[in-house]
């Protein structure tokens, strides 16, 4: 799939674990894990937003578009 999930290495840029991003956005473990390993087939504006405001980031900073 051209569309590349970089939450991992925001996480790891924010020294933040998978489980406590999990616990702050309310979701559970195995839907974020989901999401990291790019195994997600669509992701809510709704989440995508809270990602960014936990993380501080950009979308473009989670997704990535690669030909």
């Amino acid at each position: 799939m051209p569309i590349i999930v970089n939450l991992d290495v925001m996480l790891a840029k924010r020294k933040m674990s998978l489980s406590e991003i999990a616990g702050k956005m309310d979701i559970t473990l195995s839907n974020i894990s989901i999401l990291k390993t790019g195994k997600a087939r669509a992701i809510r504006f709704s989440t995508l937003e809270k990602i960014c405001e936990i993380l501080d980031c950009q979308p473009a900073d989670i997704l990535e578009y690669q030909r």
